[in-house]
């Protein structure tokens, strides 16, 4: 029995401002016209058996306006970056460049107060492995880049380092087949953005 799980990556807030850590800020105008130019590549991804989004403003108005109408999963959001909430990373570099170099080299550290890269990972894989299980089940989940990165390492049994090296583009779609324990990354959906 497999199922197949298509994270959309959800619009950017502002394509001027810089990312920041548990980013909150709601689409821009920028953002819905970004949606609205790729929606008729993503609409159809709307016949999903189940829709779920991350709590982020951005995740649940991208899934809104694609028309997927996705439940907000909390086990979805983005990683606790503690006392770095709202900071970019060069602004947490700043401030703190030893505890950044730390965070950055050991997926086991929270310099920050928050959530280590591998609780974060284990916390979106968690979600992933208990997703219902019906032989071609087809499920969509609009979330931040980040939640899609840690999806990716988890369901690929990779080594934390490599969530470092994916890059995760908003409106793109990334599909994983299989079940708990037992995921295949599908590159066969095109690109949204």
């Amino acid at each position: 029995m497999a199922l197949r799980v298509t994270f959309v990556a959800a619009a950017r807030s502002s394509a001027v401002l810089a990312e920041r850590f548990q980013d909150d800020r709601p689409l821009d105008q920028a953002g819905w016209d970004e949606v609205q130019h790729v929606a008729g590549g993503l609409l159809p991804l709307a016949a999903a058996d189940l829709r779920y989004c991350s709590p982020t403003p951005r995740s649940r108005a991208t899934g809104d306006a694609l028309g997927y109408a996705p439940l907000v999963q909390l086990a979805l959001r983005d990683c606790d970056m503690g006392r770095w909430n709202g900071l970019t990373l060069g602004e947490a570099m700043a401030r703190e460049p030893g505890a950044v170099d730390a965070w950055l080299a050991d997926p086991r550290a929270t310099p920050h107060g928050g959530e280590s890269l591998l609780a974060f990972i284990s916390r979106v894989g968690g979600w992933l492995d208990t997703r219902p299980v019906e032989d071609g089940c087809r499920i969509v989940a609009v979330a931040e880049p980040s939640v899609i990165r840690a999806a990716l390492v988890y369901a690929l049994k990779a080594p934390p380092s490599t969530y470092w090296n994916l890059d995760v583009r908003p409106l793109s779609a990334t599909t994983l087949a299989g079940q708990r324990g037992r995921w295949n990354l599908r590159l066969d959906m095109a690109a949204a953005a």
